[in-house]
Protein backbone atom coordinates (compact mmCIF):
# COMPACT_ATOMS: atom_id res chain seq x y z
CA UNK A 1 0.00 0.00 0.00
CA UNK A 2 2.79 2.41 0.94
CA UNK A 3 4.69 1.60 -2.25
CA UNK A 4 1.58 2.31 -4.31
CA UNK A 5 1.20 5.70 -2.61
CA UNK A 6 4.85 6.51 -3.34
CA UNK A 7 4.40 5.61 -6.99
CA UNK A 8 1.22 7.69 -7.20
CA UNK A 9 2.87 10.73 -5.59
CA UNK A 10 5.88 10.41 -7.90
CA UNK A 11 3.62 10.12 -10.95
CA UNK A 12 1.53 13.11 -9.81
CA UNK A 13 4.66 15.20 -9.22
CA UNK A 14 6.05 14.26 -12.62
CA UNK A 15 2.75 15.13 -14.30
CA UNK A 16 2.67 18.54 -12.61
CA UNK A 17 6.27 19.18 -13.62
CA UNK A 18 5.64 18.24 -17.25
CA UNK A 19 2.49 20.39 -17.30
CA UNK A 20 4.34 23.45 -16.01
CA UNK A 21 7.25 22.88 -18.41
CA UNK A 22 4.80 22.46 -21.27
CA UNK A 23 2.99 25.70 -20.48
CA UNK A 24 6.21 27.67 -20.04
CA UNK A 25 7.74 26.10 -23.14
CA UNK A 26 4.64 26.94 -25.17
CA UNK A 27 4.72 30.56 -24.05
CA UNK A 28 8.42 30.89 -24.82
CA UNK A 29 7.96 29.30 -28.25
CA UNK A 30 5.05 31.62 -29.05
CA UNK A 31 7.03 34.73 -28.08
CA UNK A 32 10.16 33.51 -29.87
CA UNK A 33 8.40 32.60 -33.11
CA UNK A 34 6.46 35.88 -33.28
CA UNK A 35 9.18 38.19 -31.97
CA UNK A 36 12.22 36.88 -33.82
CA UNK A 37 11.42 38.58 -37.17
CA UNK A 38 11.57 41.99 -35.47
CA UNK A 39 15.07 41.50 -34.08
CA UNK A 40 17.33 43.56 -36.30
CA UNK A 41 20.24 45.80 -35.38
CA UNK A 42 18.09 48.85 -36.03
CA UNK A 43 15.54 47.54 -33.52
CA UNK A 44 18.13 48.02 -30.76
CA UNK A 45 19.68 51.27 -32.01
CA UNK A 46 16.70 53.38 -33.10
CA UNK A 47 14.11 55.21 -31.04
CA UNK A 48 10.37 54.63 -31.22
CA UNK A 49 8.51 56.15 -34.17
CA UNK A 50 4.92 56.18 -35.46
CA UNK A 51 3.39 55.17 -32.13
CA UNK A 52 5.45 52.00 -31.99
CA UNK A 53 4.82 50.89 -35.56
CA UNK A 54 8.35 51.87 -36.61
CA UNK A 55 11.72 52.46 -35.05
CA UNK A 56 13.17 50.49 -32.20
CA UNK A 57 13.58 50.27 -28.45
CA UNK A 58 16.91 51.98 -27.81
CA UNK A 59 15.68 54.48 -25.22
CA UNK A 60 13.44 51.82 -23.69
CA UNK A 61 16.51 49.68 -23.01
CA UNK A 62 18.40 52.69 -21.65
CA UNK A 63 15.53 53.68 -19.37
CA UNK A 64 15.08 50.12 -18.11
CA UNK A 65 18.79 49.98 -17.35
CA UNK A 66 18.64 53.29 -15.45
CA UNK A 67 15.77 52.07 -13.28
CA UNK A 68 17.41 48.70 -12.58
CA UNK A 69 20.75 50.30 -11.74
CA UNK A 70 19.06 52.76 -9.38
CA UNK A 71 17.09 49.94 -7.75
CA UNK A 72 20.24 47.88 -7.21
CA UNK A 73 22.21 50.76 -5.71
CA UNK A 74 19.32 51.63 -3.39
CA UNK A 75 18.43 48.11 -2.26
CA UNK A 76 21.84 46.48 -1.77
CA UNK A 77 23.04 48.51 1.26
CA UNK A 78 19.66 48.22 2.99
CA UNK A 79 19.57 44.48 2.30
CA UNK A 80 23.01 44.07 3.87
CA UNK A 81 21.89 45.98 6.96
CA UNK A 82 18.66 44.00 7.33
CA UNK A 83 20.42 40.68 6.80
CA UNK A 84 23.03 41.48 9.45
CA UNK A 85 20.28 42.69 11.76
CA UNK A 86 18.38 39.43 11.37
CA UNK A 87 21.36 37.10 11.70
CA UNK A 88 23.81 38.92 13.96
CA UNK A 89 22.50 41.85 15.93
CA UNK A 90 19.00 40.74 16.92
CA UNK A 91 19.46 38.58 20.00
CA UNK A 92 15.82 37.66 20.42
CA UNK A 93 14.62 34.72 18.33
CA UNK A 94 11.12 36.20 18.40
CA UNK A 95 12.39 39.44 16.88
CA UNK A 96 14.25 37.51 14.21
CA UNK A 97 11.11 35.54 13.42
CA UNK A 98 9.06 38.72 13.07
CA UNK A 99 11.67 40.19 10.74
CA UNK A 100 11.51 37.09 8.53
CA UNK A 101 7.71 37.21 8.55
CA UNK A 102 7.83 40.85 7.53
CA UNK A 103 10.22 40.12 4.67
CA UNK A 104 8.19 37.19 3.36
CA UNK A 105 5.02 39.25 3.63
CA UNK A 106 6.58 42.15 1.73
CA UNK A 107 7.85 39.72 -0.90
CA UNK A 108 4.30 38.52 -1.47
CA UNK A 109 2.72 41.95 -1.78
CA UNK A 110 1.30 42.79 -5.22
CA UNK A 111 3.57 45.16 -7.09
CA UNK A 112 0.70 47.61 -7.53
CA UNK A 113 0.89 48.29 -3.78
CA UNK A 114 4.48 49.49 -4.15
CA UNK A 115 3.44 51.55 -7.14
CA UNK A 116 0.67 53.30 -5.21
CA UNK A 117 3.03 53.92 -2.30
CA UNK A 118 5.58 55.45 -4.66
CA UNK A 119 2.91 57.56 -6.32
CA UNK A 120 1.70 58.96 -3.00
CA UNK A 121 5.13 59.51 -1.43
CA UNK A 122 7.49 60.36 -4.28
CA UNK A 123 5.22 61.72 -7.01
CA UNK A 124 2.77 63.68 -4.83
CA UNK A 125 4.30 64.29 -1.40
CA UNK A 126 7.89 64.86 -2.55
CA UNK A 127 6.67 66.62 -5.68
CA UNK A 128 8.97 64.73 -8.06
CA UNK A 129 6.27 63.92 -10.59
CA UNK A 130 7.16 61.03 -12.86
CA UNK A 131 10.86 60.53 -12.22
CA UNK A 132 13.48 57.88 -12.86
CA UNK A 133 14.56 58.16 -9.21
CA UNK A 134 11.03 57.52 -7.95
CA UNK A 135 10.74 54.47 -10.19
CA UNK A 136 14.13 53.16 -9.14
CA UNK A 137 13.27 53.50 -5.45
CA UNK A 138 9.94 51.74 -5.95
CA UNK A 139 11.65 48.87 -7.77
CA UNK A 140 14.21 48.76 -4.96
CA UNK A 141 11.36 48.17 -2.50
CA UNK A 142 10.03 45.39 -4.74
CA UNK A 143 13.35 43.54 -4.85
CA UNK A 144 14.55 44.30 -1.31
CA UNK A 145 12.90 41.24 0.36
CA UNK A 146 14.41 38.85 -2.21
CA UNK A 147 17.91 40.27 -1.81
CA UNK A 148 17.68 40.31 1.99
CA UNK A 149 16.35 36.77 2.31
CA UNK A 150 19.04 35.34 0.00
CA UNK A 151 21.77 37.13 1.94
CA UNK A 152 20.34 36.05 5.31
CA UNK A 153 20.31 32.42 4.21
CA UNK A 154 23.88 32.67 2.99
CA UNK A 155 25.04 34.24 6.27
CA UNK A 156 23.31 31.44 8.18
CA UNK A 157 25.21 28.89 6.05
CA UNK A 158 28.65 30.24 7.04
CA UNK A 159 30.30 27.47 9.11
CA UNK A 160 30.37 28.29 12.82
CA UNK A 161 34.02 27.24 13.00
CA UNK A 162 34.97 30.29 10.91
CA UNK A 163 33.35 32.60 13.44
CA UNK A 164 34.86 30.75 16.41
CA UNK A 165 38.31 30.86 14.85
CA UNK A 166 38.02 34.59 14.22
CA UNK A 167 36.85 35.19 17.78
CA UNK A 168 39.75 33.09 19.10
CA UNK A 169 42.16 35.33 17.20
CA UNK A 170 40.79 38.32 19.08
CA UNK A 171 38.68 39.92 16.34
CA UNK A 172 35.87 42.16 17.51
CA UNK A 173 32.27 41.55 16.47
CA UNK A 174 32.47 44.27 13.83
CA UNK A 175 35.68 42.78 12.44
CA UNK A 176 34.10 39.32 12.33
CA UNK A 177 31.09 40.71 10.47
CA UNK A 178 33.24 42.54 7.94
CA UNK A 179 36.09 40.05 7.48
CA UNK A 180 34.26 36.73 7.87
CA UNK A 181 30.50 36.91 7.49
CA UNK A 182 30.26 39.42 4.64
CA UNK A 183 33.31 38.05 2.87
CA UNK A 184 31.90 34.53 2.93
CA UNK A 185 28.37 35.66 2.06
CA UNK A 186 28.88 37.93 -0.93
CA UNK A 187 27.47 35.21 -3.18
CA UNK A 188 24.12 35.51 -1.44
CA UNK A 189 24.06 39.21 -2.23
CA UNK A 190 24.91 38.51 -5.88
CA UNK A 191 22.25 35.81 -6.23
CA UNK A 192 19.60 37.85 -4.45
CA UNK A 193 20.40 40.93 -6.51
CA UNK A 194 20.16 39.05 -9.79
CA UNK A 195 16.89 37.39 -8.83
CA UNK A 196 15.51 40.69 -7.56
CA UNK A 197 16.55 42.48 -10.75
CA UNK A 198 14.95 39.73 -12.83
CA UNK A 199 11.69 40.38 -11.02
CA UNK A 200 12.01 44.16 -11.17
CA UNK A 201 12.82 44.13 -14.90
CA UNK A 202 9.39 42.77 -15.75
CA UNK A 203 7.34 44.97 -13.43
CA UNK A 204 4.90 47.39 -15.02
CA UNK A 205 2.49 48.46 -12.28
CA UNK A 206 5.07 50.11 -9.96
CA UNK A 207 6.65 52.26 -12.66
CA UNK A 208 3.63 53.26 -14.73
CA UNK A 209 2.54 55.57 -11.91
CA UNK A 210 5.96 56.85 -10.95
CA UNK A 211 8.62 56.75 -13.64
CA UNK A 212 7.73 55.91 -17.22
CA UNK A 213 5.94 57.28 -20.25
CA UNK A 214 5.37 55.77 -23.68
CA UNK A 215 7.37 58.15 -25.88
CA UNK A 216 9.30 61.41 -25.86
CA UNK A 217 11.88 60.75 -23.12
CA UNK A 218 15.62 60.25 -23.51
CA UNK A 219 18.26 60.64 -20.81
CA UNK A 220 17.06 62.18 -17.53
CA UNK A 221 18.04 65.80 -17.04
CA UNK A 222 17.26 65.94 -13.34
CA UNK A 223 14.98 64.38 -10.78
CA UNK A 224 11.73 66.34 -10.90
CA UNK A 225 9.48 65.52 -13.88
CA UNK A 226 12.19 63.42 -15.49
CA UNK A 227 10.59 60.17 -16.71
CA UNK A 228 12.20 57.46 -18.82
CA UNK A 229 11.04 54.95 -21.40
CA UNK A 230 10.92 51.32 -20.31
CA UNK A 231 10.36 47.95 -21.94
CA UNK A 232 7.49 46.70 -19.72
CA UNK A 233 5.39 49.83 -20.18
CA UNK A 234 6.21 49.88 -23.89
CA UNK A 235 4.86 46.33 -24.25
CA UNK A 236 1.83 47.13 -22.11
CA UNK A 237 0.90 50.18 -24.19
CA UNK A 238 1.42 48.46 -27.53
CA UNK A 239 -0.73 45.54 -26.41
CA UNK A 240 -3.54 47.73 -25.06
CA UNK A 241 -3.75 50.94 -27.04
CA UNK A 242 -2.09 50.69 -30.44
CA UNK A 243 -3.79 49.28 -33.54
CA UNK A 244 -1.45 50.64 -36.20
CA UNK A 245 -0.25 48.21 -38.89
CA UNK A 246 3.14 46.67 -38.12
CA UNK A 247 2.79 47.05 -34.38
CA UNK A 248 2.45 43.31 -33.77
CA UNK A 249 6.01 42.56 -34.82
CA UNK A 250 7.38 45.36 -32.63
CA UNK A 251 5.23 44.18 -29.72
CA UNK A 252 6.43 40.59 -29.86
CA UNK A 253 10.00 41.67 -30.52
CA UNK A 254 9.95 43.84 -27.39
CA UNK A 255 8.46 40.98 -25.40
CA UNK A 256 11.23 38.67 -26.63
CA UNK A 257 13.93 41.15 -25.61
CA UNK A 258 12.40 41.51 -22.14
CA UNK A 259 12.10 37.74 -21.81
CA UNK A 260 15.76 37.36 -22.76
CA UNK A 261 16.77 40.02 -20.23
CA UNK A 262 14.89 38.35 -17.39
CA UNK A 263 16.06 34.87 -18.38
CA UNK A 264 19.71 35.94 -18.61
CA UNK A 265 19.70 37.46 -15.12
CA UNK A 266 17.98 34.42 -13.65
CA UNK A 267 20.45 32.13 -15.42
CA UNK A 268 23.41 34.21 -14.22
CA UNK A 269 22.29 33.65 -10.62
CA UNK A 270 22.45 29.86 -10.98
CA UNK A 271 26.26 29.31 -11.14
CA UNK A 272 26.87 31.55 -8.13
CA UNK A 273 24.14 29.81 -6.15
CA UNK A 274 25.50 26.35 -6.98
CA UNK A 275 29.08 27.39 -6.21
CA UNK A 276 28.27 28.68 -2.75
CA UNK A 277 25.96 25.74 -2.06
CA UNK A 278 28.94 23.44 -2.63
CA UNK A 279 31.20 25.62 -0.47
CA UNK A 280 28.72 25.43 2.39
CA UNK A 281 29.09 21.65 2.46
CA UNK A 282 32.88 21.63 2.38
Amino acid sequence: MRKAKDVFCAALTGTCLLTVLGIVGGLVFAILSRGWPALRLSFFTEQIRLVGAAGGIFWNLVGTGILLGTALLASAPIAVGLALLGRVYLRSERARRWLRVGLYTANGLPSIVFGLFGFIVFVKWCGWGKSWLAGGLVLAMCMLPTVTICLMERIAAVPARYIHAAAALGLSEAQIVWSVLLKQSWGGLVVGSLLGLARAAGETAPIMFTATIFAGATLPKGIVESPVLTLPYHIFTLAQDSFAPGVDAKLWGSALVLLGLVFSMSLAALPSRLLHHEEAHV
